[in-house]
């Protein structure tokens, strides 16, 4: 059976070879006609891609988003000091210049107008303070009687159109649902953006819609940024190991037919690109490079004793089984993230192990060609300081074969420190830090939540009659009083605020429709914003901070829903506040369950691979030890959780367990050459030891390039997987070698 292999394996090199030249000339070939379809691949910049289809959450946010029109809102903020003046004339301040030509109402109206009829933008739905004040579009026996009720206005508008120091006011925009409206979501911001930048005063721009648009806006930017940095330093560092073009521009091509490939697939089959999954390009140069890597250190060696062809035929007769195992294991690891909830996750481990198969293929049908190519023979050179390398890993065999002891005792201690650590994580659910402080949605924010309360916009929905009666009303109103007993609601808005403040005729057979008739007559999208009388269900619009714990807003969400069922039992929770909020709650279990899939499928496939249990279970513990110390150290450290750490576990696993598959071929091949087990182990530290730390050099130097994004939860997926990738070159290097020792040692005196 062994022979079989043996022979197939030899017949499938030498078709390699014999049509090097065909194959390299189709996957160039391939690579032009994948280009146009690749460059169609959208990015699905909704909030539903955030969520798999039947997510609770995303189901109850969709049912209000479809009763009740959707609360897309963004806040634009400033501050005016003679907003303050105009409403209590006996306050002075030295900075009012001019204040008696500075009408500051009716500046509010005018930019309030200006950005009303921006598209995209619902004109019907624009609140500020002016108009809420003294509205001028209704009949004057209303508008007298409301303006005798001045202070019950002012008060319903504070946290929301201005603030408690009379000195910060906002206008608060509704945006038209994407399926009422021509305008892209991005075109409609920048206007908004623009208008703001225009205004004579320092104007904000804030709201949950903006910060989901920002973040799709950074990850897309972002994702062809950093694989072009990816490339660039990548080829700096293989030209420092090789020393010629051909061996960094061979692993390019390799990379970006990968790339294509990959983009123009997914594009075919009428797939997205998700937050995440934006990685591809920086993900899929990483692994490609680092698994041409292998083949040139290996062919580079053979070199010094073999003509051209019979080096190549050697090398991929060496490496072609733990290459095509490395790739598979790497997509073991990334397809492990399909048991994630989590949309861009899932589809993140789908599309990378996509990547990694087309690696794969591009492998062999590229670097046949690419390595014989012409009668110049151009070899890889040796990096001056290879001989240095080469005396430590000698030292390190020697450290090896002394202190097993205390390599297995500091290890062992370091995993179960790291293993306490998981018990201490936390997530993080404030979504602006998600940005940088200096982006403007930070900025923004922070005004906001410091001058006018909370800017995460959410509500609680509750069953209601088919007609309003003053007895519900009283109900909902009574709900609407003990929320705002809550300190952590900044704002509640209910449909009774205008209702108590809106003249109607108490001796009226419903006072309630009559004042809600009253109401539509100027502001007709105000009880649909509350009341859905085709589906019986009655809300109340919350504020709350956004820059806030994830403990504190889970207990408010819990608070609020545990109140509101007390006297409605079936009311839920719901927006885009909460959507946000249990979106990154569901990664701390979704990191523990892709992470023992992984494990799981990549112990089963290195069993397989080396047709031993023992060698499956060998080869998880090297690497199991640094993901231990990485996410065990985010508890420590007290580093919250992110949609970046997230897939750290499964993702690492994938990765580093090449070096696992690599070290031990090579081992198997020293043995089967006659040498004993710690000669052998000599052995693979020289050779695939050195193509282990080149390869590692380029994973990290490929990784920190997303240390330079703008969206937070890739910087920290960058810096901890190379982490883990060193931690996993450690573990190899140390543990793995003790391991191989013992099980080999105890079969040679079994003999």
């Amino acid at each position: 059976m062994a022979r079989k292999k043996i022979i197939r394996k030899t017949q499938f090199i030498y078709l390699l070879i014999k049509y090097r030249y065909v194959l390299l000339v189709s996957a160039i070939l391939f690579l032009f006609l994948s280009i146009y379809p690749a460059s169609q691949l959208q990015l699905n910049r909704s909030i539903e891609s955030l969520y798999s289809a039947d997510d609770p959450h995303l189901l109850e946010y969709l049912r209000s988003k479809n009763n009740f029109g959707g609360d897309e809102f963004v806040i634009v903020a400033w501050q005016d000091p003679a907003i303050k003046k105009e409403l209590f004339p006996k306050y002075s301040d030295d900075v009012l210049l001019e204040a008696e030509e500075w009408d500051p109402f009716d500046h509010i109206r005018k930019f309030s107008e200006k950005l009303s009829q921006i598209p995209g933008v619902d004109p019907t739905s624009t609140r500020n303070f002016a108009n809420t004040l003294s509205p001028k579009e209704i009949p004057f026996f209303f508008r007298t009687m409301l303006r005798k009720k001045k202070d019950q206005l002012i008060n319903l508008s504070k946290g929301m159109l201005i603030s408690e120091d009379y000195q910060t006011t906002a206008v608060v925009l509704r945006l038209k649902p994407s399926s009422k409206t021509e305008t892209p979501r991005t075109e409609t911001f920048n206007l908004i953006r623009k208008t703001a930048s225009e205004h004579q005063f320092e104007t904000f721009v804030v709201g949950e819609p903006i910060q989901i648009h920002d973040m799709f806006e950074y990850v897309e930017q972002d994702g062809e940024t950093l694989f072009h940095i990816s490339l660039l330093i990548l080829a700096v560092v293989l030209f420092i190991i090789f020393k010629h073009f051909r061996w960094l521009l061979l692993p390019i091509l390799v990379v970006i037919s990968a790339v294509q490939w990959t983009r123009a697939l997914w594009s075919i089959s009428g797939m997205q690109l998700t937050m995440v999954s934006s990685m591809l390009n920086s993900l899929v140069c990483i692994i490609g490079i680092a698994t041409v890597m292998h083949i040139t250190v290996h062919y580079r060696e053979l070199r010094k004793k073999h003509e051209r062809v019979n080096s190549l035929i050697r090398t991929f007769h060496d490496l072609a089984y733990p290459v095509f195992w490395t790739c598979i294991t790497t997509a073991i690891g990334f397809l492990a993230l399909l048991s994630s909830d989590i949309r861009p996750v899932s589809s993140f481990g789908l599309m990378i192990a996509t990547g990694t198969m087309f690696v794969l293929i591009a492998t062999f049908i590229i670097l046949p060609g690419g390595i014989l190519l012409g009668k110049i023979r151009i070899n890889p050179a040796q990096a001056k300081a290879e001989k240095r390398l080469l005396n430590f890993l000698t030292s390190m065999t020697k450290g090896i074969k002394n202190y097993p002891g205390v390599i297995m005792g500091t290890m062992g201690l370091l995993s179960v420190v790291g293993f306490l650590g998981l018990f201490q994580l936390k997530i993080e659910t404030d979504f602006s830090k998600n940005f940088r402080d200096s982006s403007p949605i930070v900025k923004s924010l922070n005004f906001v939540e410091e001058n006018l309360g909370g800017a995460g916009t959410w509500e609680v929905n509750f069953t209601a009659p088919e007609e309003l009666t003053p007895e519900y009303i009283n109900k909902v109103r009574t709900l609407a009083e003990k929320l705002r007993e809550n300190k952590k609601l900044t704002k509640v808005v209910v449909i009774s605020d205008l209702i108590d403040l809106t003249p109607h005729s108490l001796s009226s057979k419903n006072p309630v429709r009559v004042a809600l008739d009253r109401i539509n007559q100027y502001q007709p999208d105000y009880e649909p914003s509350f009341y859905s009388k085709e589906e019986k269900l009655m809300r109340i619009v919350l504020r709350a901070r956004e820059r806030q714990s994830s403990e504190e807003k889970l207990k408010l969400i819990q608070d609020v829903k545990i109140l509101a069922q007390k006297d409605f039992p079936k009311a839920t929770v719901t927006g885009l506040f909460v959507l946000l909020t249990f979106l990154i709650e569901s990664l701390l279990k979704d990191q523990l369950v892709s992470f023992g899939i992984a494990a799981g499928g990549i112990f089963l496939f290195m069993s397989l691979a080396f047709r031993s249990f023992k060698i499956g279970l060998i080869s998880i513990i090297p690497n199991l030890f640094p993901i231990l110390v990485v996410i065990g150290g985010l508890g420590w450290l007290n580093i919250p959780v992110n949609i970046g750490t997230a897939m750290i576990a499964s993702v690492s696993m994938g990765l580093t367990i090449d070096a696992s598959i690599h070290y031990i071929a090579g081992f198997q091949r020293s043995l089967s050459g006659g040498m004993n087990v710690s000669g052998a182990i000599e052995k693979t530290h020289h050779d695939v030891g050195r193509a282990l730390i080149f390869a590692s050099i380029s994973l990290v130097a490929g990784f920190s390039v997303l240390s330079l994004s703008h969206f937070i939860p890739l910087i920290y997926f960058g810096v901890l997987v190379s982490l883990a990738i060193i931690g996993g070159l450690i573990g190899n290097l140390l543990l793995l070698p003790l391991f191989l020792k013992r099980i080999y040692d105890n079969k040679e005196e079994a003999k």
